[in-house]
């Protein structure tokens, strides 16, 4: 293209009133002609650069609210809360099919006898354990650098999130412990351990990452269930009274751990 655009036409496209087809004709020009945009931009005053600017970066700061941050905020949760919250990893649709589809193995396992029971109750406490591992941290959370330059201290952001999963986890757990084929204590037995666990979890993590946490806790927990079927003679005998009471006391334990350390999730950046 070798014209140039004259300063009346310049000025007739910088106001936004020229007809469709010369304004793509003359904006086809401008990505190549250094001159013609130099010439256009003594036409357009610096309020409506500005204002345009502003139009833009307001479209690009505000993302779209999500299924889950739309549910949040109509329920009453202040914004801030229901974006932060929103972007936990184990809040997703994609974390709760994984789930969806580890409890129905589990389930079916469990039809297959006594050893597919204990399979379902070794499983159930680690979903909500995982998911309070991937709900915060600086290698799972995508908004954790935003959450420690917000007003809200870490550690209620940590707590609001691991409530949020571990109720909805349970839930998840407890209609998939419905299709159990007896619905006896063995139902109910997953609940106390999965509390502790969690718990145990948030407790350990003031010290090391969660996901370290969460690697110790898989394997203690496994090794405590395998040992306590080798070596009793009743079966299920990590899930009996003696042991629920344990879990009941870890639970407590893991709450004063928590409120003593409070402050180590407000200082710690990365571990």
């Amino acid at each position: 293209m070798s014209w140039h655009g004259d300063p009346a036409l310049m000025e007739t496209y910088a106001l936004g009133i020229l007809d469709e087809v010369h304004s793509s004709s003359i904006e086809a020009h401008l990505l190549r002609c250094e001159r013609c945009r130099e010439a256009i931009a003594r036409h357009v005053g610096r309020d409506r650069i500005e204002g345009m600017w502003a139009a833009i970066e307001e479209r690009l700061d505000i993302a779209p609210q999500g299924m889950v941050e739309r549910l949040l905020g109509r329920l009453g949760m202040p914004d801030h809360v229901a974006r932060l919250l929103a972007a936990t990893p184990s809040l997703r649709l994609s974390w709760f099919g994984a789930v969806a589809i580890a409890l129905a193995f589990a389930t079916v396992a469990a039809r297959a006898g006594s050893v597919g029971v204990l399979q379902f109750l070794v499983v159930a406490p680690l979903i909500p354990l995982a998911g309070i591992a991937v709900a915060y941290g600086p290698r799972v959370d995508p908004t954790y650098e935003v959450g420690l330059a917000a007003p809200m201290r870490s550690f209620r952001l940590l707590m609001i999130r691991a409530l949020a999963v571990l109720i909805t986890s349970m839930a998840l757990v407890g209609i998939a412990a419905i299709a159990l084929p007896h619905l006896d204590w063995t139902a109910a037995a997953w609940l106390l351990p999965s509390i502790a666990l969690s718990l145990g979890n948030l407790a350990l993590s003031s010290y090391w990452s969660p996901q370290r946490a969460t690697v110790g806790l898989v394997a203690a927990w496994t090794l405590a269930v395998v040992l306590g079927e080798r070596f009793s003679s009743v079966p299920y005998a990590a899930f009996r009274a003696a042991p629920q009471a344990a879990f009941a006391m870890i639970a407590v334990a893991s709450i004063v751990v928590l409120a003593r350390r409070r402050e180590a999730f407000d200082t710690r950046r990365g571990r």
